[in-house]
């Protein structure tokens, strides 16, 4: 295995806690439509694709309706909704201070990613910002990944990427990298290790091991 150089990070559910905002919006959304139809398990399915996708297959004459209900709703209640994840901030800092090269890989719209960077203070670490807005293909496809090696001037066999969601780990897998699913994922660990990622982080500060920086 090559040493690792560049680290490639999904934001919500992996460096940001966004489970409750993001929950709370489809509810608030699919309520609205459907009364009474869905509860807080009926919606992980809808989480990790592009908002378009997953309200395309339930409704697709009122997808852009729908999707404009769900982000008002989530930029409303964005701030008092997201939280951190432990050992999220000391480890991409230890990251950026080791030279690493970082990108953050979405499948969010850029304001909502940039809003999210922001409220924790990550944007100051991430020069390569992949969202829904500089691509044509999401995740799993392997573009949103390709687009971020090529602005890092990095290749696939010297990156990694990090993620809460199967659609991370098989970009990862489709763009030639790694991949690291996280214990923490609102899915369940179980479900990504379903999609035999390369590594499982139980904590955010495993990473430091798997990319070969020392620790005390």
């Amino acid at each position: 295995m090559s040493k690792i150089t560049t680290v490639l990070f999904d934001l919500d559910g992996t460096l940001i806690n966004t489970n409750d905002l993001i929950i709370s919006s489809f509810l608030h959304t699919l309520n609205h439509y459907y009364p009474d139809q869905y509860t807080e398990r009926d919606v992980l399915p809808f989480m990790g694709p592009p908002l378009e996708e997953s309200f395309g297959g339930l409704n697709p004459d009122k997808v852009d309706e729908m999707c404009a209900h769900y982000r008002a709703f989530n930029h409303e209640h964005h701030d008092e909704l997201v939280t951190g994840f432990e050992g999220v901030y000391e480890t991409v800092e230890t990251l950026y201070k080791q030279g690493y090269q970082l990108a953050i890989v979405s499948t969010k719209v850029r304001d909502v990613v940039l809003k999210g960077l922001d409220l924790m203070n990550l944007r100051q670490f991430f020069d390569v910002v992949i969202t829904l807005d500089e691509v044509e293909n999401a995740k799993p496809h392997p573009e949103p990944i390709e687009k971020a090696l090529i602005e890092l001037g990095a290749s696939p066999q010297e990156a990694i990427m990090v993620g809460d969601n199967h659609h991370d780990i098989l970009a990862g897998k489709n763009a030639g990298v790694l991949s690291a699913g996280v214990a923490w994922s609102a899915k369940g660990r179980e479900h990504l290790a379903h999609y035999e990622p390369d590594f499982m982080l139980e904590t955010m500060p495993d990473l430091l091991k798997v990319v070969g920086v020392p620790t005390a």
